[in-house]
């Protein structure tokens, strides 16, 4: 018995060990981008009232994730589309921000016990694979391009969004092919900014898995998930829109009590309906403007 908890808590020291790791990584980055530049303009740039919109970005899409548990990056992929962010700056500023809020919420849920270690397993390796291979593909193409389709994917889902708002509880079943669905959620998550949390949750939850688990064990592996597209994202095209990335990191930071509140006070499915409506509106809108 001694030697058992000796192990889990050798693994889970381990686990944040990687965690911090990542996460120095991911600083070490973002640091060597920014002080690669000229120091005045980047200071000066800053200061703006773009920025206070991508603040604003952040704090919004914070607050849905907050009540909702899902729906951050499409959320805010969709807004910084809307405001003229090109589709590879939008998806790498969002993974960026996602690889601090994901690594909180993994490492709390892993603290909770709320992660099951043998689906965290299977949805690993092909989340990573899939994100890379997003990345990559989304860093290889003219954001002018590519953006009409991007649009397409999010008003996609938008759609599952209201439909898993007006779903009803599902029978459980046995769930097949985790490692093709955690493939096909990480590379959607990095080509479309988003798209993670409503692909692999929506979709195990939906078969009857338990809710506490699944969501423990999809927020962790979207840490790592999350960490491996930025990373890609930061040696394809660098991190020059650092301001965005600034920007939705201090609003999500300063929507966290504000979105804790929303999530007690507000029907989580009319709140689903409302964000579904939006992302639908927004994409619909770049789609038109593109044409």
């Amino acid at each position: 018995m001694i030697q058992s908890s000796n192990r889990i808590y050798l693994g889970d020291r381990v686990l944040f060990g990687v965690f911090v790791i990542i996460i120095l990584i991911t600083i070490g980055l973002v640091v060597w981008n920014f002080f690669g530049q000229d120091i005045q303009p980047v200071v000066s740039s800053f200061f703006t009232t773009e920025t206070l919109l991508f603040i604003g970005v952040g704090f919004l899409a914070q607050t849905i994730d907050g009540a909702l548990g899902m729906a951050y990056g499409i959320s805010c992929s969709s807004l910084l589309l809307s405001l003229g962010v090109s589709p590879a700056a939008a998806s790498a500023s969002v993974h960026i921000a996602e690889v601090f809020t994901s690594g909180a919420s993994g490492l709390s849920h892993w603290r909770f016990g709320n992660v099951n270690k043998k689906l965290f397993k299977l949805l690993l390796i092909p989340g990573i694979v899939g994100a890379l291979t997003g990345a990559y593909l989304l860093s290889s193409f003219d954001g002018n391009i590519i953006k009409p389709y991007i649009s397409a994917y999010l008003l996609v889902m938008g759609i599952v969004v209201i439909s898993k708002a007006l779903r009803k509880k599902t029978v459980k079943k046995k769930t097949k092919y985790v490692g093709p669905l955690a493939l096909l959620g990480g590379f959607v998550d990095a080509v479309g900014g988003g798209g993670w949390g409503p692909v692999v949750t929506s979709t195990l939850i939906g078969s009857g898995r338990q809710p506490r688990y699944t969501i423990g064990s999809v927020n962790t592996a979207e840490f790592f998930i999350a960490a491996a597209g930025a990373g890609m994202f930061t040696l394809m095209i660098g991190i020059d829109n650092w301001n965005v990335v600034v920007g939705i990191l201090i609003g999500g930071v300063l929507a966290s009590p504000f979105a804790a509140y929303v999530c007690g006070k507000v029907n989580p499915k009319t709140l689903m309906l409302i964000v579904g409506i939006v992302i639908i509106t927004l994409s619909l809108r770049n789609i038109i403007s593109a044409f």
